[in-house]
């Protein structure tokens, strides 16, 4: 029996019944099959001895989810939605799928398309199906204008001569097969690694989807593509991905390819289950969603660095030890600014607990500033986090002393957009140049 899950970061789950009174704990708390749980806690073995977390077991009969989004579908047939825990009000599901969309879109550079009224039932869905659905529109698309063709050199032995003769290796034919002859010749097929990848991500897609559109539309798709063989070397095949003039019409696919062969996640689920699981830590998205925003906000003379590691914290025996790395480097000619981001909640108006600052994260920024932005008689750091409703503005800034601030400023997913920058020097929108012109 197929069991779809949809909950929060750091959702509790559990083996025993739940009673949801709302929206809200339901997203917080839900029940799923015992299998489901072994499945998942035998799941956080492998990420704990890989150095990440998963989920912390409370017992034998709960565990709490940690800071990851995405989906995760186990063998018994579970699929579990995990959204981030941003919304707190409306359509918490919806904005929070819609969000994420959004997020994964923009991080990963995925070629962005307009959503019209056909598009909207496959814009809330889960997130494997949004992902499977633009891949196979994509391929679509491919199939429609044409799949590429190419000559491949083929050698082999036949009863006939075809092509060219390989001489060397016919003078070397034993008495007993004197009647084959060793060929080589040119094929006309779309036996290119591209047509390999995308055929091997379709046929994952034909036995993973779970929606009537996708899946009719993937069987079509396979009959046409009949012919291809699929990939058996997917990192040789992806390596082997041409960007060529000829192969513009491929681009758009490639991201939706690479997300569903687990080519590009920061995390993905990987072992003898060929379900499609796509797991996404929520402050390394967070980072690599305000890194592609910023890339559109700075003007042309800045470059950005993300992450930054050319520093160290110290130099021992004439080596250099312990890098720093912060999220992110803002550079000009004469100027640095040193930001790094962080996937939690404060509140403004908590003085008495720092606003839920971490003292950790000071310290951090601190060598930051003394590292990268030596030498400047002025230094600006900045610490980002997702603006809520406890935290709409910026803080009153941080001085650490010798002409060096610090900055803690909120960024709204919804209206993508850094909120009080213009406070800052940030090299950022329209005021960047007003900044320099003055």
């Amino acid at each position: 029996m197929v069991q779809s899950v949809v909950v929060r970061e750091y959702a509790r789950l559990t083996t025993e019944k739940v009673d949801g009174t709302s929206i809200e704990s339901t997203l917080d708390r839900a029940q799923i099959s015992q299998s489901a749980f072994d499945w998942i806690c035998k799941l956080n073995q492998k990420f704990s001895a890989a150095g990440a977390s998963l989920a912390i077991v409370e017992g034998r009969t709960w565990l709490r989810l940690d800071k990851h989004v995405g989906v995760i579908e186990t063998p018994c047939g579970t699929r579990i939605e995990i959204l981030p825990k941003h919304h707190e009000s409306g359509d918490v599901i919806h904005e929070s799928r819609a969000l994420l969309q959004r997020m994964i879109a923009a991080s990963f550079d995925l070629p962005a398309r307009e959503v019209g009224a056909a598009d909207l039932q496959l814009f809330n869905a889960p997130l494997t199906e949004w992902v499977m659905g633009r891949f196979l529109a994509a391929l679509e698309r491919i199939v429609k204008t044409g799949i590429r063709f190419d000559y491949r050199r083929v050698e082999e032995e036949q009863r006939y001569l075809r092509g060219q003769l390989n001489t060397v290796r016919q003078m070397r034919q034993p008495p007993g097969k004197q009647h084959f002859f060793h060929i080589r010749h040119d094929i006309f097929d779309p036996d290119g690694a591209e047509n390999r990848l995308l055929k091997l991500a379709l046929e994952q897609v034909s036995k993973t989807t779970r929606d009537a559109a996708n899946w009719k539309l993937a069987g079509e798709l396979r009959s046409l593509m009949s012919e291809i063989g699929s990939s058996k070397d997917v990192d040789g095949d992806f390596k082997r991905w041409r960007n060529e003039r000829l192969m513009s019409h491929y681009r758009p696919v490639k991201p939706w390819c690479e997300l569903i062969l687990n080519q590009q996640m920061p995390l993905s689920v990987a072992g003898n289950w060929h379900g499609l699981s796509l797991l996404f830590p929520m402050d390394k998205l967070f980072e690599r969603y305000v890194a592609a925003w910023l890339r559109r906000s700075i003007p042309p003379t800045i470059r950005l660095r993300s992450p930054a590691a050319s520093e160290y914290l110290t130099v021992h025996d004439g080596d250099k030890m312990f890098r720093l790395e912060p999220d992110l480097l803002l550079e000009s000619t004469n100027d640095k600014w040193v930001l790094d981001t962080k996937w939690k909640k404060l509140d403004a108006a908590d003085r008495g607990n720092k606003y839920g600052l971490s003292q950790g994260d000071f310290y951090q920024l601190y060598a930051y500033g003394k590292k990268y932005l030596a030498g400047q008689s002025s230094s600006e750091l900045v610490l980002i986090y997702p603006a809520t409703e406890s935290f709409s503005k910026s803080l009153p800034v941080f001085d650490y002393g010798d002409g060096m601030k610090l900055w803690v400023l909120p960024f709204d997913l919804t209206g993508q957009v850094l909120i009080d920058s213009e406070e800052t020097t940030l090299p950022i929108g329209f005021h960047a140049f007003e900044k320099k012109a003055a």
